[in-house]
C-alpha cells in the first residue's frame, strides 16, 4: 500500500522521522553493544566457563526486564498516560506516572531480594546441564546481576514517559552507556589481569566478576541519562506505592496479560538456554552470540516501527472509521519492516559464518567457534521475519485493547518450537534449537496476522504481497551474488570477506528492488541522495 493510503491513512512524515529517530538510537546502541561482544569474544572465547556462565546469569534479569519493563510497560502504560496527558489540566498524568513507577520499584525490589536468595535454585533451573565449575561461577553471577532488574525496569518506565512525549532517539540510545561500562569494565581488568602470573581460568573466573559489576554499573548511567528529561516533562516525579489514581486501575488490568504473553516469550529463551546447557560446552554461549547478531535486524526495523506505532495505532482505535485506519497504517509498516528484514535473513542463511567470523573471530574465538556460530544463526535467520513484525500485529490487538489473544498465541507457538527443538537439537545441536525457535516464531506471526484479519479486515492486499515478492526475488539473487564472492576470494580474511560478501550483495539488493519498483526501494534512494 501506498504512503498515501486511502481513509486518511497516515502520511510517511512525522511517523517515518519518528522512526528513523527510534532506529538511530537502536543503531548507536547496537553498534556499541557490537564492540561489547567483540570485546567478550576477545577475552572469554565461546567455550570458556566464563562464556557459558555469564550468558546463563544474565538471561534472568533480562527476562524479568522484558516482563516488567519496554514491551509490556509501554502497551499498558502508554495509551493511558497518553490519553491523560491530552487533558488542560496534566495533574492526572503526573500522578499515574508516579504511581506506576513505585509499583515497579517494589516488585522489582522484592524480585531481586528472592533472586539473590534463591540464586543456586535459579542456575539449577536454567542451566542444568551445566558442569560443577560453570554453575559455581553461574550462581555467582546471578547475585551480582539480580539488583539490575529494577534499575532496567526504571529505564523502562523512562521509555513510556518519553516516547508519549515523542522523545523517541533519548531511550533508544541510553543503553549506549550500559555497553560502554561493559566495556571498560573488560579490558581495564583484562590489562590487570594480563601483567599478574595467573593461572588462566582464575583470570577468566575474575573477569567475569569484574564484568558483572560492570555491567550492573551501566545500568545507573542508563537511568542517569533519562530522568532528567523525564522529570522536565512530568514538572518533578511524585513517587507513591498506590493504586488510588486515575488511570493504575486500567494500566495493571491491560498489563498482567501483557506479561503472561510476555513471560510465554521468555520462555521461548529459557529453553533455548536449558536445551543449549545439554549440548556440551560453548552450547549457551553460541546461541547467546548468534542472538545478538539477530537481534540487531529485529531491533532497527521491527522494534522501531512498531514503538512508533502504537501510540497512533491508538489514537487511530478511538476514531470513528478505526478499522480503515488501523489496517493502512500496519500494512505500510510491515512492508517497510520485511524491505529491511527479508535481506537480513537471506545474508544470515547464505552467510551465517562469514558474518560471525568477520564480528567475533579474534583472541579466544577461534575458527571453529565461528563456523558453529554461523550455523546457529543461519538457523536462526529462517525464523527472522516472524521476530521483526509479531510485534507490530501484536501491537494492533493493544491498541483494540485486547491483550489476550497475543497470549494465547505466543503460548501454543512457544509449544510447537519446544518440541521441534528438542527433536532437532540431538542432530543438528545448538542450530537445531535455533531452527525450532524460528519455525515457532513463524508460525507466531502467521497465527497473530490470521486473527487480526478476522478483527478488522484483511490487512495486506496485492500491493503489499508484491513488495515482499520483490524483496525474497531481490534477496535471495543477493545472496547467490555473496556467496559467489566469498567462494572466489576465500582465502582473504574474515572481515575483508565479510565486507566484499555483504558489499556485493547490499548493492544487488538495492539495485534489483529499485529496478522492480519496491516503494521503499526508492524512498531509501531518494533519502540517500
Amino acid at each position: 500500500m501506498a504512503d498515501g493510503a486511502p481513509g486518511g491513512a497516515p502520511q510517511g512524515g512525522g511517523g517515518g522521522r519518528h522512526a528513523a529517530q527510534v532506529a538511530a538510537g537502536i543503531f548507536i546502541t547496537r553498534v556499541l553493544g557490537y564492540g561489547r561482544e567483540r570485546v567478550f569474544a576477545y577475552y572469554f572465547g565461546n567455550t570458556s566457563v566464563g562464556a557459558d556462565a555469564f550468558r546463563a546469569a544474565l538471561r534472568i534479569p533480562n527476562a524479568i526486564r522484558n516482563l516488567l519493563g519496554e514491551g509490556t510497560l509501554s502497551a499498558s502504560f502508554i495509551p493511558v498516560y497518553a490519553a491523560l496527558n491530552q487533558r488542560p489540566d496534566k495533574q492526572a498524568a503526573r500522578a499515574l506516572a508516579g504511581a506506576v513507577l513505585g509499583l515497579l520499584l517494589v516488585a522489582t525490589g522484592v524480585l531481586a531480594a528472592l533472586g539473590i536468595a534463591f540464586a543456586p535454585a535459579i542456575t539449577t533451573l536454567i542451566a542444568k546441564g551445566f558442569d560443577a565449575p560453570r554453575r559455581e561461577l553461574t550462581v555467582t553471577l546471578v547475585r551480582i546481576l539480580f539488583p539490575m532488574t529494577g534499575l532496567m525496569v526504571v529505564s523502562a518506565w523512562c521509555l513510556g514517559i518519553l516516547n508519549t512525549h515523542r522523545r523517541f532517539f533519548l531511550p533508544y540510545a541510553a543503553p549506549a552507556v550500559w555497553n560502554i561500562a561493559g566495556i571498560i569494565a573488560m579490558v581495564a581488568a583484562g590489562t590487570w589481569f594480563a601483567n599478574r602470573t595467573l593461572p588462566i581460568d582464575l583470570q577468566l573466573h575474575r573477569l567475569s566478576l569484574a564484568l558483572a559489576w560492570g555491567t550492573v554499573a551501566g545500568a545507573l548511567l542508563q537511568i542517569g541519562m533519562q530522568l532528567p528529561t523525564c522529570w522536565r516533562l512530568l514538572h518533578g516525579i511524585v513517587l507513591r506505592v498506590s493504586l488510588a489514581p486515575e488511570g493504575v486501575t486500567g494500566v495493571l488490568t491491560a498489563w498482567l496479560p501483557l506479561v503472561l504473553g510476555a513471560g510465554v516469550a521468555q520462555l521461548s529463551g529459557f529453553v533455548d538456554t536449558i536445551l543449549g546447557s545439554f549440548t556440551g560446552a560453548g552450547g549457551v554461549s553460541a546461541l547467546g552470540y548468534a542472538q545478538l547478531v539477530q537481534v540487531l535486524p529485529v531491533s532497527l526495523f521491527g522494534v522501531s516501527v512498531a514503538a512508533v506505532s502504537l501510540p497512533d495505532l491508538s489514537r487511530d482505535a478511538a476514531t470513528a472509521m478505526p478499522n480503515d485506519l488501523l489496517r493502512a497504517r500496519i500494512a505500510t509498516a510491515f512492508r517497510r519492516i520485511t524491505f529491511f528484514v527479508l535481506p537480513s535473513a537471506f545474508a544470515f542463511v547464505a552467510l551465517g559464518p562469514v558474518i560471525v567470523g568477520a564480528l567475533f573471530q579474534t583472541g579466544r574465538f577461534d575458527a571453529d567457534d565461528t563456523a558453529l556460530v554461523g550455523g546457529v544463526l543461519a538457523a536462526y535467520g529462517v525464523g527472522l521475519v516472524g521476530q521483526a513484525t509479531v510485534k507490530l500485529f501484536a501491537s494492533g490487538f493493544y491498541a483494540l485493547r485486547d491483550t489476550r489473544t497475543p497470549v494465547k498465541i505466543a503460548t501454543l507457538s512457544l509449544l510447537v518450537s519446544t518440541l521441534l527443538a528438542v527433536v532437532l537439537m540431538r542432530k543438528y545441536g545448538p542450530a537445531g534449537i535455533a531452527f525450532g525457535s524460528s519455525l515457532g516464531s513463524t508460525l507466531n506471526v502467521v497465527l497473530h496476522l490470521r486473527d487480526l484479519d478476522r478483527r478488522i479486515g484483511t490487512i495486506l492486499g496485492s500491493s503489499e504481497w508484491r513488495a515482499a515478492g520483490v524483496s525474497v526475488g531481490a534477496a535471495a539473487a543477493a545472496a547467490a551474488a555473496g556467496v559467489a564472492a566469498t567462494h572466489v576470494l576465500a582465502a582473504a580474511g574474515p572481515i575483508a570477506l565479510a565486507l566484499l560478501g555483504l558489499g556485493i550483495f547490499a548493492v544487488t539488493y538495492l539495485a534489483l528492488a529499485l529496478a522492480l519498483r519496491h516503494p521503499d526501494a526508492a524512498r531509501l534512494w531518494k533519502l540517500v541522495t
